[in-house]
Parts: C-alpha cells; structure tokens; sequence
C-alpha cells in the first residue's frame, strides 16, 4: 500500500493559534508599495483580458512528489509566452495569512493567483480583494464535489476554485470493533469494549487552538447546528441542535469516554495515542493513515478508516485545503482565469490526488491506482460528500475563538453547554466589531 509514501500527506489544514492575533494585527495596519495596481475604480473590474507571466502564491510544497512544482512544469510547458512562477510562502498558516493581506491591502499586483485556506475566502472576498468567478470569469464546477465549491462561495458568488480538499476520518481498531459505527450513540455504545481492553474509547483534538473549532464544528454540525447564517455575520449557534451536539461531546467528556488527558491533544498527541494502542476510536486528518501503517506503530495490521459518525448516520466533516483565487490587483486575469480553469482540470488534479492531497474532482476517489496507494479514498469520498466548511465568515478568526474559547470552557466544566452556546452567539454577533 506504498505506506511511507502515503504518510507524506499532510493536511493543508494546520493548527492555527496565532491566527486571531495576527488577522487583528494585519487588519488594522498600513501598507505601502511601489508596484500597486492601477488606483481609481473598482479593481475587480480591471486588467480583465490582461496576458502575460503570472506568479502563483502558495506555502510551501511538503509533498513527497512537489505536487505544485509538477503543476507548474506541465502548465508551462503549454504556455511559453504566459508562463507561471511559483512563490512559496513559509509552512507556517499564521505568517502565510500574514503576507497575503499585506499585498492585498496594499494593492501590489505581483501576487497573481494566490492560495488560500478554506476559512480565509470569505474575509477576502468581502474585501475586495479577489476576483469573482461570474459573468465571463465563470468556471465550470460540474464535475467538482460540492462542499468543496461550497467552501469557495460567499453571498452565492464563487470567487476562487477549490485546488485541493480534506475531510476528518474515523480511525478505529478493527481487532476490537469490527463494524465501525455509523452514530455518536452507537460509537459511545462500544466504549465498554475500551474500558474492557484497559485504553481509551475516543478521541479527537480537544486543545484550545483551531483543532478544537473543527472538532467542535464537526459535532454541532452533525447534529444540524449552523454558526452563522448565509450573510456570514449573523449568528444561528443558539438553538437546540447546537446544543444537542455540543452536550454530546461534553457528555462523553464528562463520563469519562473521551479520556482526561485528550483535553490536551492536538493531532500529534492524539494521532500518538492512536498508534501506542491507547485508544479505540480517534478522529483525525487523512495524513495520520500512514504514521499508523509505519512501522513503528503497534496498531500497524489492527486499525480500519470510515467515515465520521454524525447522529443519525454519516457525520460532517470540516473541510480543508486551499482555494486558488485570482487577485484584484492581477495585471493579466485572463491568464490567471485559465490557470484556475488548469488547476480544476482532469490531468492538475491527478497529479494533486497522486501526491496525497485529496481531489476536489469526484472521479479521483474512484481510481483503483489511487486506491490501491491510499486504501482510506473511499471512506474520504464519503467524508467530502457530506462535508461542512467551517463558518464561512469575513470574520473567520474571531468567530473560531469564540467557538473553541467556549467549547473548552464547557469541556472543563467551567461552563454549562448552554452557557458555552450563549457564550458562541454573543461572540459571533461581536466578531465584527
């Protein structure tokens, strides 16, 4: 199952706690630059047949095979006179945050393509800061999976193409639960095996940083809870099924399911605990399938993927990966365009999918080549299919820190689910201001 190459990929999601601090930071500084795009008039509607050399803006490439390297081999061995020159920003999510709303905000056009993670596409939409996908700049987004277009989406206007998606997955020991559960209810059911085997019974990433958002997210949304509604500012948390999911994880926190020490994990330790046979069910990133196939690992041969539980069936997952947009401020949009028509296109994403960042064209998930090299695909299909982006938000920072601050103060016990609850809704209502 080649599983050291597998275990190359990494989720474009990565742990984010500097990420409120920093977006506060940026939004309120200054920027000057020599080389900004024409001043006066909306920049959307400017440079639109521009052509020429284009720059592509992305972190950088941990890929075992250099995924974006081979895309921007192929794209230029095709365009001699629009070639593409890759940026590689840091691997760090908080300084790539960073230099991007620094171009922007000063309106360089040097960054002309530019990839952004899924919960910063709404802030930079609002902004004005890229270019939407309509009128003659529509991309066809058919034969794409829907979440991840979703994800792309801000007031019903599409303003990037989903480059590369991702999905949680339930690992779980098949040597103890044979049958993965479908629900909450049924996975909680099993705990006794656990406690009968001496190790824990569930886990995901319960620390206070973005992990907690998503785990949190990903139980609230099972439930059929919302964050906020389709304008992105105003808050829908406070409701029954929000609670419903929340009380479930605080509940299984509580009783002892989820083990103490999980308030402290983010993937590494949770995906250490995992691979050390310390627990029964964990939920994680895709990436975590080859560390528990290495060598290494004392669940190697015991261990099986599926899908999230939700409450009456498949859960929803949150959403990763990177969403390529093109910039206002971009001197050649027509090429930048067809390079976001490249990226999306059958041949961009086998290369994305044989690298190990999950496709965002359905047909990948089917490919028994594929298969064969990442056996979790089917189970990822599944994930995707019923998948939820994180709140899509022009304030993404401050509502995730309302969301995981409350979350953890209900898992402590230092708040009730429906103080925490409360305690979300009043923190998205203020996010903006």
């Amino acid at each position: 199952m080649a599983l050291k190459k597998v275990s190359a990929l990494r989720s474009s999601f990565v742990p984010r706690a500097a990420l409120a601090a920093a977006s506060v930071a940026l939004l309120t500084a200054t920027f000057t630059s020599a080389c900004s795009s024409d001043s006066g008039g909306n920049p959307t509607s400017q440079n639109l047949t521009g052509r020429g050399p284009i720059t592509y803006v992305e972190g950088k490439d941990t890929t075992e095979t250099g995924v974006v390297k081979q895309l921007i081999e192929r794209w230029n061995a095709s365009h001699p006179d629009e070639q593409v020159t890759f940026k590689e920003q840091s691997n760090d999510a908080s300084q790539q945050y960073d230099d991007l709303v620094e171009h922007m905000r000063s309106k360089q056009s040097d960054y002309d393509v530019v990839a952004l993670d899924v919960p910063w596409t709404a802030e930079f939409a609002a902004k004005g800061w890229i270019q939407p996908l309509k009128d003659s700049f529509a991309i066809d987004t058919a034969t794409l999976l829907s979440p991840p277009v979703a994800s792309a989406t801000y007031n019903n206007t599409l303003y990037a193409a989903p480059r590369n998606t991702n999905g949680g997955l339930l690992f779980y020991r098949k040597d103890l639960a044979p049958n993965p559960p479908k629900t909450w209810a049924e996975m909680l059911g099993q705990c006794q095996i656990a406690k009968d085997n001496n190790i824990g019974c569930y886990a995901g990433q319960f620390a206070p940083y973005e992990g907690l958002t998503v785990n949190t997210s990903e139980v609230i949304n099972a439930f059929g809870g919302t964050f906020v509604g389709p304008d992105g500012k105003t808050p829908t948390v406070n409701s029954p099924q929000s609670k419903a999911g929340l009380s479930t994880l605080v509940n299984a926190y509580k009783n002892g399911e989820i083990p103490e020490e999980a308030i402290t994990f983010k993937e590494p330790e949770s995906s250490n605990a995992f691979s050390q046979g310390k627990l029964m069910f964990l939920r994680s990133w895709p990436s975590t399938f080859g560390d528990l196939g290495s060598e290494s690992s004392s669940v190697r041969d015991k261990f099986g993927v599926a899908p999230l539980p939700g409450e009456n069936g498949v859960g929803a997952s949150t959403l990763g990966g990177y969403n390529a947009a093109i910039s206002a401020f971009s001197k050649n949009k027509a090429t930048a365009l067809d390079f976001l028509r490249f990226l999306i296109g059958e041949d961009a994403q086998h290369i994305i999918a044989s690298g190990a960042l999950p496709s965002v064209r359905a047909s990948m998930y089917d490919d028994p080549a594929l298969i064969a090299k990442m056996p979790y695909l089917p189970a990822l299909k599944d994930s995707i299919a019923s998948a939820v982006p994180r709140p899509v938000t022009p304030f993404y920072p401050a509502v995730s820190k309302a969301i995981q601050d409350n979350a953890y103060a209900a898992l402590k016990g230092t708040k009730s689910v429906d103080e925490a609850i409360t305690g979300m809704q009043k923190g998205i209502e203020t996010a903006g201001s």
